[in-house]
């Protein structure tokens, strides 16, 4: 199944001419004479761009590499504006599945014969469709609101396990032959994105995750969640809240209605931080076809999120850990992000601090105080990678969701407001989350949260103070009776131990002595006085059982 998958996949990639597209200095030429006469497959796309080959490839490949398009159609630092462009219809534009799957599907998960017995109307035409699920426009019976049905794509789960198989071999060769691959832990990362994937194949998660997510921002100006209607909701099936927003990645017309772009940008970080630092539970999947701009107040812009089969948590040592390192590079205290390292474990222990203090700092001084138009982040991740090299820093899988997603908010970052200078919006945000965390406001706070259980076992300390009393009144009785006892173990085991010794010498005595004493009884009672002695020193040992 593996060798098939890689051929196919190597099919898909030579059809589009897409090894045309790395330039003949990377390719030896053994590769090249192999590309002749072995993978004689000739490019059937020759007519269209190289982007458009791109994303014609990895719509035919599958989701887990068009949710590896999607998430580079953000990164216009690093790739081409046409190939970004191109990339970005990954986003929501993926060839859609028969319309008459999608119906059959509705029925067969809601257990009804009609879909008029809950839609009072339902587009067959796809509004919209992705890797994983598309979606049809409806209207529901029973309130006439507009909603959104989305229907996970037939056989979806098949294709995914197979390409998780392959990368997960291709992650053990890696990790087995690469100088790196123990640090860089490929076969950790596969899993947990394997993991996210599964997971945003169960459409009755995605609705607990939205739930969760409105329930968060309720009230709040920067994000407005949908509504998820539950009780049409299957493992399959997932009915939503219709929102009429502008995409996020139509510029233009958020340009056209005088939004405030500046503001957007900001939000769009605060957003961001808000939910790692103090919801512990954010949007894993935030590419521009699950974001999009509510047309209300423009001048005081909201965002519209959906799509939340992905989502990520951290706990609460991984969130300090994250907040003090933040706060350090936002500050350029270098000594501290070394010493953060150290103390985590991401490094090794006896890594020199000075040095590594010394790398941080010349990676991280040219970024900041410069809008994001002005940073070429291609430039630093190369840079902190050779260094996360160089001193055998372990890549942390758990992040790996939290790592993803701050890629996609500073692209859309990126997009909406160049001149955004992202460390100094997040900075405050994460003082002030800091703060929280510590000093007597923290304080009072975590006694009123524990304040439930306090009140529970309030009754019941008299009590255990008496008991403890007690205890203390009686331990210094109780540690001489421990001392005597062990005293009198000590003494029983050294009698055990000369009675051990001085059977195995009588032993030895009668295995000689019949070399030189001709009578056969000599050495019999002194075999017997041996074993004699090792019962003796088994009692000692045993005194509980003599």
């Amino acid at each position: 199944m593996r060798i098939g998958r890689l051929y196919f996949i190597n099919k898909i990639f030579l059809q589009h001419g897409l090894d045309e597209l790395i330039p003949s200095r990377w390719q030896p030429w053994y590769v090249r004479l192999a590309r002749k006469l072995i993978f004689w497959i000739p490019n059937e796309h020759k007519d269209k761009t190289p982007g458009e080959r791109i994303t014609l490839a990895l719509q035919e490949l599958g989701p887990v590499f068009i949710k590896f398009g999607q998430m580079m159609s953000t990164r216009r630092d690093l790739l081409p504006p046409a190939i970004a462009n191109e990339l970005a219809r990954l986003q929501d534009k993926v060839a859609p599945f028969p319309s008459e799957e999608a119906t059959a599907r509705v029925l067969s998960s809601l257990n009804i014969p009609k879909l008029d017995l809950i839609f009072s109307s339902f587009d067959e035409q796809p509004l919209a469709s992705a890797s994983i699920a598309q979606v049809h426009a409806a209207v529901l019976k029973e309130n006439g609101k507009d909603v959104v049905v989305k229907v996970l794509r037939p056989g979806i789960r098949k294709t995914i396990d197979a390409d998780m198989e392959l990368m997960f071999t291709l992650a053990g060769v890696l990790q087995k032959w690469l100088p790196d691959g123990k640090r860089l832990r490929p076969v950790e990362v596969v899993t947990e994105y394997q993991k996210t994937l599964v997971d945003e194949l169960d459409l009755m998660r995605e609705s607990a995750n939205g739930i969760q997510l409105r329930r968060n921002f309720e009230g709040s100006e920067s994000l407005y969640v949908p509504e998820i209607f539950s009780d049409y909701c299957r493992h399959d099936v997932l009915v939503m809240e219709r929102i009429y927003g502008i995409p996020i990645s139509n510029i233009n017309t958020l340009l056209e209605q005088n939004t405030n772009m500046k503001k957007l940008a900001e939000r769009g970080v605060e957003v961001f931080f808000t939910q790692v630092f103090r919801d512990s539970f954010f949007h894993a999947d935030m590419h521009p076809g699950n974001i999009f701009v509510s047309r209300e107040h423009p001048d005081n812009p909201q965002y519209i999120a959906i799509d939340f089969g992905i989502v990520g948590t951290l706990n609460r040592e991984d969130k300090r850990y994250l907040a003090e390192n933040f706060i350090a590079f936002f500050n350029r205290d270098y000594r501290k992000v070394a010493q953060l390292h150290a103390d985590s474990g991401w490094v090794p222990a006896d890594t020199n601090i000075d040095e590594f203090e010394m790398a941080i700092r010349t990676v991280c001084e040219p970024i900041f105080q410069k809008p994001l138009a002005e940073i070429s982040f291609g430039n630093v991740l190369l840079q902190l990678f050779n260094t996360a090299r160089r001193f055998n820093m372990v890549v942390q899988p758990q992040l790996v969701l939290l790592q993803k997603t701050l890629l996609y908010v500073e692209g859309l970052g990126r997009q909406l407001y160049p001149q955004l200078d992202l460390w100094q919006t997040a900075k405050p945000f994460l003082e002030n989350w800091m703060k929280q965390q510590i000093g007597v406001k923290a304080m009072f706070s975590k006694v009123k949260d524990n304040l439930p259980f306090w009140s529970e076992k309030l009754p019941e300390m008299p009590d255990l103070l008496y008991d403890s009393l007690k205890q203390v009144k009686a331990m210094p009785l109780q540690i001489s009776r421990n001392h005597q006892e062990l005293t009198r173990l000590q003494l029983e085991a050294a009698k055990a131990n000369h009675w051990v010794i001085a059977g195995a010498t009588f032993i030895v005595v009668a295995a000689i002595l019949p070399i030189y004493v001709p009578q056969w009884w000599v050495p019999v009672i002194s075999g017997a006085v041996g074993v004699g002695c090792w019962i003796q020193g088994w009692r000692h040992s045993h005194p509980a059982s003599s």
